[in-house]
């Protein structure tokens, strides 16, 4: 035994050692897109992110940091760290696997014999690598996020219970359930999966400590884990937050004393009493007053108040009171682990005081605000995403409940806010600004258990294609649950579990479509009937790094291990259930528990990482029942010696995870990619270096590339990066009110009561107004002057005087036609481009027909046009939707990643320029070449053994886009040699061989400007490459069943459309007739299949 677990320790270790090299080989050197960029600049500079927060992340990462030689180096350093915990999880799971296998193989009481030690070390190596090396697991380990981390917990935490299991008879043994308890306070300050263990857990505690078990025992086992997760992530979490609260109001409103000192003396008071708790526990004296303080102790935890009723906590106190005092068995031994545990989860959970302290700071990124215990609540509840029906409510159809047109609101709990102090000696308060409030919707609408609930229209039209349900037809519970089953589960769940262990179609993101993201069998005879033959494959899909092939032998190893372990008698099956319940729970669950919408803007597979986690523990474990089938074969034919059996099975189960490692090694290998910390400084650097500009962005990938590197590399902090989701918030509008690095604040002249929560959220239009207005200043202009201004309908008028008015009513705009004066000194001043002098006109004028009101962040939008005076450059990113440009596209004038505002309309001026792709807008081309030929980076994607993924990949058509538009532009502007080498330099730093040829990226405009130069040579290569990938397309298309075909029409018309481009262009070229042909018989083809 002392060989065998030495072995089993040094075996982990080097399981260990090959996902630590995996991972740092494949690491990516810098920040990802998505989240990464802000964690990794809230780490660093330790700000505050995105609700809940992560502080146990950030300090981590914050240590890791330190070992960074220059800030450019932080990335890679954060982003090691995933890596190690990665491995640490790997390390974890192989020690996992073993003890389970030793269970099985060698319980007890029997011999380990060297065929069984060999059996349970090749599990665990066969599940650990096989973890390992897949997709979901994979992509989060190379990347600076929370869920590496998370994933770690979750195996630490898992293998914790296992440990204490073997010496749960021992002295002491609980000391472990004490560390699980501390890793779960902890896990909750980097991410809640964590607590979706507590089944499992409880689970094995049942099993190990009642001797008599059952199926109705365990049924209660899990009773009492569900109930456990409710306490803590339903309890405990809001609930200390909301006692904190109560301390708060009574030392700072009642009392008089400085903000948060009540949450300090709150804090120390339950410390307190939970060590004096635990004092008497030890001290065994008083078994009255130790129950007392263990009460004290549980209500002071916030663990009561589950709810924002407080009727609901007291009589929750009471069932506690009342339950402790009667129940005979609540022991000093009982008391002291529970308190113990709940010591050491809040001494976790209060890593939560480095949001309220940076956040107090005032660190450039601060999100939400949480400075005061009031604030931190809603973060920590992450009331900003808003609340999704689970159990009932609401469908797609449901309407709001209205009394005499008014809609009807449930009240919840008063929102304390800091108050606005007039003057600096007024004394600390809080005050009610309003309540939290939530819409009441019509009965006969909502359904128990509803999935398709939201009311978006794109959202409505996904439900409809995927249920069957009807437009403005409540959905019957049988297409409710279609919706569930095929979307939700089907789709966003067992697709992804099936990438990672059956196969994967390609890596580009998919809503259903036949060509997109599909899990795939490797074998044709499956697949074609569900995605399409692969023999006939495009090129660019068949070569699609993405495209991982393991031909189900992950899946299928995976339900050997688990029938095994079911039928192995009372140990395999409790097993089982333990397993079972940790896959259950981190997988389905979730899925029910998110209700996700259509049309998610990424795929969701990270979420259940740790399901996938569990189905490895089956993968190991099948290595022990191919090693027991082949030992009772070799039984049959007499051969004795059950080493060669455990041999054989590990060796060929082996091949396993190496299979997978041949199909996900090119698509996780980011080494070497710079991109987003590169297109992040192109948007900074499509700035001028003067007057300190402004970017309004909008979205993950345009915002976060951009902090991180503002706040950890240091590039161009005279920029002021605008987020305008955020800018809809009060808490964002105080940070933008505030200067930032070498960055002054925003010119925002509004009082902050003028937009706190609940004011000015939304302001109506009423073009009715007008003409009153106007009558006003025609009867009595005098005072209309004193009252509306100079001109009633200039911006800054309207906002003092209509939106920010004292007097509710008055709150509207009275027009559509908004007003800005323009200096026109000013604009020659800037150095923006100026069609002539003659053509800087008196007034900017800014139509608003057709709107029915203007949000917060459209009415900061204009108080910044107003204010800036264009000294100070105003961008927009072209990456915000038109719905968030207030209709000003025709001011825009493109100079790279952004636009930027002007006084002219482009369009009137006939100097808009369009696009293939249908886009309108007006180039400054001296500018936009300085920044595409001389200033931007394009992060490595030259390389050809670069891994682009499909985030990346639609970055990297924006770029090529502008270097087509730009060349357009040059063109007819008669700069023929400028336009030819801004063609030239976009095939050399975005090169074909890693970014395909794609009408969408502008290939077809960079074919058309070097035909229009007459250089048909360079050209014929993108037309050959688009004109054959759209004819191989149009095969596989029309390869497909009926169904496929169906659901491809769209596609097909579109390759269609390309072919007959490719065609004209080469009109004069013996290719021409290729394409030509090929376009008539494929149209024929089409037509003869849609039987038209």
């Amino acid at each position: 035994m002392k060989q065998y677990n030495l072995l089993n320790t040094v075996m982990g270790w080097v399981v260990f050692a090959i996902a630590a090299i995996t991972y740092i080989l494949t690491l990516e050197p810098t920040a990802s897109f998505w989240d990464c960029g802000e964690f990794i600049a809230s780490a660093y500079k330790l700000e505050v992110g995105h609700p809940p927060g992560n502080p146990i992340f950030m300090l981590t990462g914050r240590f890791f940091a330190n070992f960074a030689s220059d800030p450019s180096q932080v990335a890679y350093m954060i982003n090691l760290m995933s890596a190690l915990l990665s491995a640490g999880t790997i390390l974890f799971l192989f020690w996992t696997i073993t003890h389970l296998a030793k269970k099985l193989v060698a319980p007890e009481g029997k011999e380990m014999t060297v065929a069984r030690m060999i059996t349970i070390l090749a599990s665990g190596l066969v599940g650990a690598l096989a973890y390992t090396w897949s997709d979901t697991f994979w992509y989060s380990a190379v990347e600076g996020e929370v869920y590496a981390y998370s994933s770690f917990c979750t195996a630490v935490v898992f293998w914790l219970i296992l440990k204490w299991e073997s010496v749960a008879d021992e002295p002491y043994a609980n000391r472990f359930l004490i560390l699980i308890a501390y890793i779960m306070g902890v896990s909750i300050a980097v991410h809640l999966l964590n607590l979706l263990c507590i089944p499992a857990i409880v689970l094995v505690y049942y099993y190990r400590k009642f001797d008599n078990v059952s199926a109705k025992g365990s049924l209660m086992a899990l009773l009492v884990s569900f109930v456990i997760i409710a306490l803590l992530l339903f309890g405990i979490v809001p609930g200390f937050v909301k006692v904190a609260g109560w301390f708060e109001l009574l030392c700072v409103n009642t009392l008089g004393m400085p903000y948060n000192t009540g949450v300090i003396i709150y804090f120390l008071i339950t410390m307190g009493v939970i060590a004096w708790s635990i004092y008497e526990t030890f001290s065994g004296k008083s078994i009255m007053r130790t129950r007392i303080l263990f009460l004290c102790s549980i209500i002071l935890s916030g663990m009561p108040f589950i709810t924002d009723n407080i009727l609901v906590g007291l009589v929750m106190c009471a069932l506690l009171i009342a339950v402790v005092m009667v129940f005979k068995k609540t022991s000093f031994r009982l008391m002291n682990n529970v308190l113990a545990c709940l010591l050491v989860i809040l001494i976790g959970y209060s890593s939560y005081a480095l949001i309220l302290i940076r956040s107090a700071a005032n660190t450039p990124m601060d999100q939400n605000s949480p400075e005061d215990i009031f604030t931190l609540g809603s973060y920590l509840n992450r009331e900003q995403y808003g609340e999704t029906p689970l159990l009932y409510g609401q469908t797609f159809v449901s309407k709001v409940e209205r009394v005499g047109g008014e809609a009807q609101v449930k009240e919840g709990k008063n929102i304390y806010q800091k108050a606005v102090k007039a003057t600096p000696e007024e004394r600390d308060h809080y005050v009610i600004t309003g309540k939290k409030e939530s819409y009441i919707y019509e009965k006969e609408s909502q359904m128990f258990f509803p999935r398709m609930h939201s009311s978006k229209p794109n959202h409505i039209s996904a439900y409809r294609e995927w249920s069957g349900a009807s437009a403005g037809v409540k959905p019957t519970f049988a297409q409710n649950m279609q919706f569930f089953f095929d979307y939700q589960l089907n789709h966003m769940y067992w697709r992804y579990f099936l990438w990672n262990f059956a196969g994967r179609q390609n890596d580009i993101q998919g809503h259903g479509e036949v060509d997109k993201g599909n899990w795939i069998s490797g074998f044709n005879f499956i697949d074609k009937y569900r995605v399409g033959d692969a023999s006939l494959l495009p090129d660019d899909m068949a070569n699609n790094p993405g495209r991982n092939v393991f031909y189900m032998l992950p899946l299928i190893l995976g339900i050997i291990g688990l029938l095994y372990q079911a039928f192995s008698g009372k140990n395999g099956i409790e097993q089982f259930w333990v397993t079972f319940f940790l896959f259950f729970m981190t997988g389905i669950a979730i899925v029910i528990y998110l209700n996700q919408t259509p049309y998610q803007p990424r795929e969701r597979d990270y979420a259940y990482a740790g399901s996938f986690y569990a189905y490895t523990i089956w993968i190991g474990l099948g290595v022990v029942a191919i090693a027991r089938g082949l030992e009772l074969a070799f039984e049959k034919i007499r051969i004795n010696n059950k080493t060669i059996p455990a041999i054989v099975a590990s060796i060929v189960c082996l091949c396993v995870p190496l299979q997978m490692v041949s199909q996900t090694w090119d698509d996780h290998d980011r080494s070497g990619r710079y991109t987003c910390r590169d297109f992040g400084q192109n948007y900074l650097n499509s700035l001028p270096t003067g007057n300190n500009p402004i970017i309004f962005t909008n979205g993950d990938n345009d915002t976060f590339p951009l902090w991180y590197n503002q706040d950890t590399e240091g590039i161009r902090t005279d920029v002021r990066v605008c987020n305008l989701s955020y800018l809809q918030t009060d808490w964002y509008i105080d940070q933008m009110r505030r200067p930032a690095y070498e960055s002054p604040s925003l010119p925002i002249n509004w009082k902050r009561y003028d937009y706190v929560e609940g004011v000015n959220d939304v302001v109506y239009i009423h073009p009715e107004r007008e003409a009153s207005v106007r009558a006003l200043f025609k009867d009595d202009p005098e005072q209309a002057k004193r009252a509306l201004g100079e001109n009633p309908f200039e911006v800054k008028n309207v906002l003092k005087n209509w939106v920010c008015s004292p007097n509710p009513k008055m709150r509207v705009i009275p027009t559509d036609t908004l007003e800005i004066t323009v200096d026109k000194e000013a604009v020659l001043r800037s150095d923006m481009m100026i069609p002539d002098t003659t053509a800087i006109p008196d007034k900017m004028y800014i139509s608003l027909k057709g709107r029915k009101y203007l949000t917060k962040a459209d009415l900061m939008m204009l108080e910044l046009l107003a204010n800036t005076n264009w000294e100070r450059p105003v961008y927009i990113a072209i990456s915000v939707g038109t719905q968030n440009q207030l209709g000003l596209g025709n001011h825009f004038i493109q100079e790279g990643l952004a636009h930027r505002f002007t006084p002219f309309n482009w369009q009137k001026l006939g100097r808009v320029l369009k696009s293939d792709i249908g886009q309108s807008f007006a180039l400054d081309s001296e500018k936009m070449y300085d920044n595409l030929m001389n200033k931007f980076k394009f992060g490595g994607i030259d390389n050809p053994d670069i891994y682009l993924d499909e985030t990346v990949m639609r970055m990297c058509y924006s770029h090529r886009r502008m270097f087509a538009l730009l060349a357009k532009q040059l063109l007819a502007e008669g700069k023929k040699e400028k336009a030819l080498a801004v063609l030239d330099r976009a095939q050399e730093v975005i090169p074909a061989t890693t970014v395909p040829y794609d009408y969408a990226s502008g290939a077809m405009e960079m074919a058309t400007s070097y035909v229009q130069l007459g250089q048909l040579q360079k050209a014929l290569p993108i037309l050959t490459a688009m004109g054959d990938r759209a004819g191989e397309y149009l095969d596989w298309y029309l390869s497909g069943t009926d169904k496929q075909l169906s659901t491809n029409v769209n596609n097909c018309q579109w390759e269609l459309m390309v072919l007959n481009e490719v065609a004209d262009l080469l009109k004069g070229n013996d290719l021409s007739k290729k394409y030509q042909a090929m376009l008539t018989e494929k149209f024929a083809s089409l037509r003869m299949r849609l039987g038209r």
